[in-house]
């Protein structure tokens, strides 16, 4: 059993998050610049067993696609052309960011970090992604 990436695609920076390889615990990952991702992806799947990633697909509250929808599917494209081996798979990303805002809130981080460090956000919203996703699939 490999492990299952998710991947929060942002116009600047994206968030990743990864399970443990029993598929049984989320965790984030890291935030890496948008324009390195498909390098950074690449240097991870070889070191690490992934058998599956799943990537957010933005749209709006109403379900209409997001502006930046365009983008993950040209990235989604060039994964799957360049890397058929393991599947890239969509999964609604609605509101991720909104709970990671409350999460870190919860969780007692300071205003202070929540302003500066927007690639938490990215991180903990990516994190979502994996958790509702293994969630739907019984996990």
């Amino acid at each position: 059993m490999g492990r299952i990436l998710s991947i929060d695609y942002g116009k600047k920076r994206t968030g990743l998050a990864v399970t443990d390889p029993l598929q049984i615990i989320a965790n984030g990952l890291a935030t890496v610049g948008t324009s390195t991702l498909f390098d950074y992806l690449k240097d991870y799947v070889s070191k690490e067993n992934v058998e599956r990633i799943v990537i957010g697909r933005p749209t709006q509250p109403n379900g209409a696609p997001s502006e930046n929808l365009e983008r993950v599917v040209q990235f989604v494209n060039r994964w799957r052309k360049a890397m058929p081996a393991i599947p890239i798979d969509f999964y609604d990303e609605r509101f991720t960011s909104v709970i990671a805002h409350q999460t870190m809130i919860a969780g007692g981080v300071k205003k202070k970090r929540r302003r500066e460090d927007k690639g938490l956000v990215d991180e903990i919203s990516a994190t979502i992604i994996l958790q509702d996703y293994m969630k739907s699939i019984g996990r």
